[in-house]
């Protein structure tokens, strides 16, 4: 019988208009994305107490420089000395990444976004790594678990700024539920404003379009940039950032097969983003009218064309954008024609 109730709530979900989806609070079923883009069919009702313990004091930050590339650095909150003797730079940029549900610090979208920034240039590289609190079978346990993991993100911010840090210079980014948490970051800082939040196919079950207070939203960053891979089924579907991405209309992604499950589009988010740092041709981008444009999978070019990802990030970008890619990597194709 639980079969039969999961392929009905299948059905319905993948049924379900963009609005109905990002509203998808009530149903028993749902699917839900870990952040390797594997799909699970959990019980969003199921109770808290097969979670793990989790507390802010387990959320480690681990530094990667080009002086120690492949061994991360402990940054201790409030404790100075653990700054002072690691290799952080205050005149260098500062870039934080938060993985998502069942990751770790050691996982895919940590390693190849942080190779990829110390290839680019000298940056402080900052993995949050809070695999204590996401890597649970309780899908409603790690989504919770990062109104613990955005705030204390936000203090370490605060804090590295009393070492020297300018706010001017620090992007935080994540993929999945990493993505709200950047958000969720950017919300809570109190000594000064982030330069910028990226949101990687930010996660859509659990995620309302009208409670922008427990997501990623438009003014949590002086910009925030959204790329939706998934839309509508392991990502969230509506545009929630300044610039909001839409590769390939955003839903599917080339070179992904048939993916009903949809976890290679959804992986697709980090892995476009990873490459758009040090990419030549670049994810060159069309502005588009207006969200329906997407809908209705033909983009009229309405403005200038931006960049998507990239650091610097192209902070003028505003509205929605599409842009296509290759099948496989490299991914970006440059201009759009």
């Amino acid at each position: 019988m639980k079969i039969l109730v999961i392929s009905l709530a299948l059905v319905a979900f993948v049924q379900a208009s963009p609005l109905q989806r990002n509203s998808y609070q009530d149903d028993e079923w749902a699917l839900v994305p870990d952040g390797d883009g594997d799909m699970h069919m959990v019980n969003l009702n199921q109770e808290a107490e097969i979670a793990p313990l989790f507390n802010a004091d387990q959320v480690i930050f681990r530094l990667f420089t080009r002086r120690n590339t492949a061994t991360g650095q402990v940054l201790t909150l409030n404790n100075a000395a653990s700054v002072s003797n690691s290799q952080f730079r205050t005149a260098h940029p500062t870039r934080f990444i938060i993985h998502g549900w069942n990751n770790n610090g050691g996982s895919a979208v940590n390693t190849n976004i942080r190779t990829a920034y110390l290839n680019r240039g000298e940056f402080n590289v900052i993995v949050v790594d809070w695999g204590a609190g996401a890597q649970t079978a309780n899908y409603m346990a790690a989504r919770n678990n990062i109104n613990i993991v955005g705030p204390r993100v936000a203090q370490m911010v605060d804090f590295l700024n009393t070492q020297g840090m300018g706010f001017g210079s620090v992007v935080v980014l994540g993929h999945s539920l990493g993505g709200h948490t950047a958000g969720i970051a950017g919300k809570r800082t109190t000594r000064g404003r982030l330069a910028a939040v990226v949101a990687l196919d930010p996660a859509l079950p659990l995620f309302s379009f009208d409670r922008p207070n427990e997501r990623v939203a438009p003014g949590d960053a002086n910009y925030v940039e959204v790329m939706h891979t998934n839309a509508g089924l392991l990502g969230f579907d509506l545009p929630i950032g300044l610039a909001d991405y839409y590769p390939n209309f955003g839903r599917t992604q080339p070179g992904c097969g048939v993916d009903i499950s949809g976890n290679c589009a959804h992986g697709r988010a980090w892995q476009f983003f990873a490459e758009s740092i040090n990419s030549g041709p670049g994810f060159v981008s069309r502005l588009c009218r207006n969200y329906n444009d997407i809908l209705n999978g033909n983009c009229v070019s309405a403005g200038t064309n931006r960049r998507m990802g990239g650091d610097p990030l192209t902070t003028a970008a505003r509205g929605v954008y599409w842009n296509p890619t290759n099948a496989n990597a490299p991914f970006a194709r440059g201009n759009v024609v």
